[in-house]
């Protein structure tokens, strides 16, 4: 740790202190620690596959490693850089490395780090366009890019001079609640015109939404935080929603004298990526004016190929959609793409106007303040702009298609062992995998790969099978890195099974 004597500390004496005095670091200093951190990150990522991903810490091990308190004289930032590899490095779990294999990827890549440089200097609170013209009009026109690399409908697009149009907000969680409460303001309003007596208290009691049992937890939770009852809808034997058990699940709430008012449909289910049949859900939706929101968090982006554009069939239907770029396809963390084809009852539903955040262009240019759950936003545009511009789609598609390639690559490893089963199909990045016994030894056998520290993979369960998942994360991988976790968990195998 540092003393407070170094030649790059600023030296402050409070009682003496010049008014015209900076208590700042300054440039010159800043080129040096910058490029010194430039420098860490590229050897960090470049040299990644040989760090134990998974870290070998208990809880509670930083603070010891830390002062009680925080230092009264600046430290240099020399120290601060050899305190990264003491006190951060070791309770890490190093997500990009070719050897994680848990939950789904987080993107990353130098373009995108470098534009969240250029954001944190920039430093605007984008809330209104007048708070940053460029931060909200960057963000417009990338939405606008970005529906189209999917090829989403003309009425999702800025461009296409309707009310439609794309935000960026922070997760799929937050897109998945903000939709929610757009279906609620909307179906509100349609049945107060039908029963002008009733109280607000009443309507919400009856709204009721839609999902998969398969659907990610988040979507449960946007039903607790929304204030409204949410179906778990059964998936038929491929995990899948189909459109016959929504309509039926609506058809026994309307006899109920419920209402329904929205349904989520999952492309690419976090348990074992399958994918809805949004075609048919949403007719169904549209057949009882029920809002439809597509939650394609990670298998999004393999849209921007057109091979796997028949996954996402149907999005016509949809009132919204979302994906996260920032899950699979190089734009760092955060940066979850909505699409709205009528974003009016989301900003309706959002709209506090005070005094000190109106201006002179309101209604001329999108105010994100009201399509999303915070007031303040960051400048996430540039992270999209510098990685569309510098890789360009092919090179996108290219890694989508790489990844999907590993996995199969593993399935074809794992389906050669007659010790092993697939569960489910390979779909995207994500193999579901278990050996061929009981959920116990399938729940000891991920105890021993991750207990030998070299890969890293999590588990689920579907209908009481447990199951082992293996996500192709790391944009480093190569083929050898998917040989060397098939041999981690062969090996594993091979230890368990002679006990």
């Amino acid at each position: 740790m540092g003393d407070g004597n170094s030649k790059n500390t600023l030296k402050i004496n409070a009682d003496k202190l010049d008014p015209n005095t900076s208590i700042d670091m300054e440039a010159p200093e800043f080129r040096d620690f910058a490029k010194s951190m430039v420098d860490y990150i590229a050897d960090y990522l470049e040299n990644i596959r040989d760090r134990r991903v998974l870290p070998d810490v208990k809880p509670g091990y930083l603070r010891p490693l830390l002062p009680d308190t925080a230092p009264v004289k600046p430290d240099c930032w020399e120290d601060v850089m050899k305190d990264i590899e003491r006190v951060i490095m070791p309770g890490v779990t190093h997500w990009h490395s070719p050897k994680f294999h848990a939950y789904f990827p987080t993107a990353n890549s130098y373009p995108a780090i470098v534009a969240d440089m250029l954001s944190g200097a920039i430093a605007c609170i984008g809330f209104t366009w007048i708070a940053s013209p460029a931060c909200t009009e960057l963000e417009v026109v990338m939405l606008d890019w970005l529906g189209k690399m999917l090829d989403l409908p003309a009425d999702f697009l800025a461009c296409s001079g309707g009310k439609g149009g794309g935000v960026i907000q922070g997760t799929a969680s937050e897109a998945t609640l903000v939709a929610l409460l757009g279906a609620k303001a909307k179906k509100m309003q349609q049945v107060k015109k039908e029963h002008p007596d009733w109280e607000d208290h009443i309507i919400v009691s009856k709204l009721v939404g839609y999902c998969s049992a398969q659907a990610h937890s988040s979507v449960e939770r946007a039903g607790l935080l929304g204030g409204v009852k949410l179906r778990l809808v059964p998936a038929d034997e491929n995990n899948r929603l189909r459109g016959d058990a929504l309509e039926e699940a609506i058809k026994k709430d309307l006899a109920d004298g419920l209402i329904p008012f929205y349904a989520v449909v999952t492309l690419g289910t976090t348990n074992s990526c399958a994918f809805d049949c949004l075609e048919e859900c949403g007719t169904i939706g549209n057949k009882y004016n029920v809002w439809v929101h597509v939650d394609a968090a990670y298998a999004g982006s393999a849209f921007i190929c057109p091979e796997y554009r028949h996954l996402m069939k149907g999005v016509e239907t949809a009132e919204s959609f979302n994906f996260n770029p920032h899950k699979w396809m190089l734009v760092n963390f955060d940066c979850s793409a909505m699409w709205l084809k009528d974003p009016s009852w989301v900003v309706n539903a959002f709209n506090v106007d005070p005094l000190y955040l109106k201006h002179d262009m309101q209604g001329s240019a999108p105010d994100y303040r009201h399509w999303q759950i915070p007031l303040g936003r960051r400048f996430r545009a540039l992270k999209l702009w510098f990685v569309l511009r510098l890789y360009g789609i092919e090179n996108l598609q290219a890694h989508i298609r790489r990844h999907c390639n590993f996995a199969k690559q593993f399935e074809k490893l794992c389906l050669t062992d007659k010790r092993f089963e697939i569960v489910g199909q390979v779909n995207m990045g994500l193999v579901c995998f278990r050996l061929k016994g009981s959920n116990e030894l399938n729940e000891t056998l991920l105890k021993r790969i991750n207990g030998r520290g070299n890969i890293h993979m999590v588990p689920s369960k579907i209908r009481d099978v447990y199951f082992l998942r293996m996500a192709i994360c790391s944009r480093f991988t190569k083929p050898e890195d998917i040989e060397y976790t098939w041999k981690e968990v062969s090996r594993s195998a091979d230890e368990l099974l002679k006990h």
